[in-house]
């Protein structure tokens, strides 16, 4: 059985007496939830992630991830933060290619696979994002974009080496629009992925593989997307900043 993701990115919110409230709090609603086969992971602002650690150490559901690291484990490269300094922290995930890092920070598939590997060597595991904006899902190129996306960042990897990938499907035109894709065009979508993964690795693998919806997902839009057979959890944004919301969302995984 794939394991279910529920994973709150933070962006660039919270101070740190704000985001350790937070953090509190989503501990206090989800310390007693139910674990089969399903896990938080709260992908924060670095200044909070000592505090994260600590904060959910005896807690074996709820983990930490970073929301990006450097492709190289030192260096002069000022403000940046790299996989080794996250992975002797204590931090065990990072997302890598989320939209708004290709958008704003012109990151592509070169410089992610070298990041993925990077973040692998150094026992991370990745939550690797992929998606289309509004002009290409218009156009129907979705599906080529994201199968460009996987294919040049991922598929130099291992079987054994996919199979600690957890893929994030993020169609940019829902993020922080308050539009949502269907469910099933989330669906549509994540069963591309796996389909794209079965072909290069095998049915048994691409099985395995957990793939998160990232989109606008809140309390009242979350059940119908997670009950689809091949999303397995959300990489949630807003809704993930206040506790209740964020539960709600857990819940419905």
């Amino acid at each position: 059985m794939r394991q279910t993701i529920i994973a709150a990115n933070w962006k660039m919110h919270k101070t740190l007496e704000e985001g350790l409230e937070l953090a509190v709090a989503i501990k206090a609603h989800l310390q007693s939830a139910p674990t089969t086969d399903k896990i938080a992971i709260l992908c924060t602002p670095y200044i909070h992630l000592f505090h994260m650690v600590e904060t959910f150490r005896e807690v074996d559901h709820i983990h930490v991830g970073a929301q990006n690291c450097h492709q190289e484990l030192q260096g002069a490269y000022t403000g940046e933060i790299s996989p080794q300094q996250l992975s002797a922290m204590g931090v065990p995930y990072v997302i890598l290619g989320h939209s708004e890092r290709r958008q704003y920070f012109g990151e592509d598939e070169a410089l992610l696979k070298a990041k993925v590997d990077q973040a692998l060597a150094q026992e991370l595991q990745p939550i690797f994002c992929c998606g289309e904006p509004l002009e290409v899902r218009e156009t129907d190129g979705h599906k080529a974009l994201v199968k460009k996306q996987v294919e040049e960042a991922l598929f130099h990897l291992s079987a054994e080496q996919i199979g600690e990938i957890v893929i994030a499907y993020e169609p940019v035109w829902a993020i922080g629009t308050g539009k949502v894709a269907s469910p099933e065009q989330a669906q549509e979508m994540h069963a591309h992925i796996r389909q794209l993964v079965a072909d290069h690795y095998g049915t048994a693998t691409a099985d395995k593989l957990s793939i998160l919806y990232g989109g606008s997902v809140k309390p009242n839009n979350a059940a119908d997307i997670f009950q689809q057979p091949d999303v397995d959890g959300g990489l949630i944004g807003g809704a993930s900043l206040k506790a209740e919301d964020f539960t709600a969302i857990y819940q419905a995984g």
